[in-house]
């Protein structure tokens, strides 16, 4: 073991030194990225390291002929290895391709109801995560998340929420949590947080979390990965457990992060 472990840490060293994102290119995209700014320098430094090795693991494939330029797999990169900044490289095992469509992508889906019957649905996309699958992303989204960035949304960080959610075999809201963590503290926070919201909605009532976060358990899950990121202060305001949780989950705390850095 402490060979394999050795060997590791030598390619690793290897990856970083042989194929460094480099010093302009991070900084152009640390600049575009509002979602990196609130990091400190270590951090950035840290983030920069694990998006290197991302992309020497992962690949990036542009359907209807777009093409990847370095600067858009490192944005992409950048913003995929923040919620694992805290977790590592393995928390993204297990699947390589990420694809990217030049906008929303149309993708049908068949379902079977109660009385067994099938049925085709049919809607456009700006992203989608498959288990053991790829990422596929709209890249139009992607920078609409740069240029004019709003709270709780990220392209990124959500179809990557899904595949941190799917370590567990399914998208269900519950990734594999830390040994300290209490299962039963995750599932009521977020439960009871997602019954309001659905509660909220069936009323017609105003929302401060995005409305599609009621569609599933898994997709509250990575919407409120979106604030958690995007607008710390509004989740820990409106969900204050939800929040807790999330901090120890991915060991991180935006909200203390971006008080530090004003």
């Amino acid at each position: 073991m402490k060979l394999i472990k050795w060997l590791k840490q030598l390619r690793i060293r290897y990856i970083l030194r042989r194929y460094p994102i480099s010093r302009a290119l991070w900084k152009a995209v640390i600049l575009k990225a509002g979602l990196l700014r609130d990091l400190s320098s270590v951090e950035k430094a840290r983030l920069r390291e694990l998006a290197t090795l991302f992309l020497h693991q992962k690949s990036m494939t542009g359907a209807h002929d777009l093409r990847i330029t370095d600067e858009m797999a490192v944005i992409i990169a950048a913003q995929a290895a923040l919620p694992i900044l805290e977790l590592g490289l393995d928390y993204y095992s297990g699947w390589v391709e990420i694809i990217i469509y030049p906008g929303a992508f149309r993708v049908s889906h068949e379902g079977v109801d109660q009385n067994g019957l099938v049925s085709s649905e049919a809607r456009n996309l700006s992203g989608e995560s498959w288990l053991r699958g790829p990422v596929i992303l709209s890249w139009e989204d992607v920078e609409n998340d740069l240029d004019s960035p709003h709270p709780g949304h990220n392209v990124v960080v959500h179809e990557f929420a899904h595949k941190l959610d799917m370590l567990n075999g399914r998208a269900n809201g519950m990734p594999p949590l830390h040994p300290r963590m209490e299962i039963e503290q995750w599932t009521q926070a977020l439960s009871a947080a997602f019954d309001v919201l659905q509660q909220q909605i069936a009323h017609q009532h105003p929302t401060r979390i995005n409305a599609y976060a009621a569609t599933t358990p898994a997709e509250y899950f990575a919407v409120v990965s979106e604030y958690f990121f995007t607008a710390p202060d509004v989740l820990m305001h409106h969900c204050p457990e939800v929040y807790r949780q999330l901090t120890q989950f991915y060991r991180q705390d935006p909200f203390l992060r971006r008080r530090l850095s004003e």
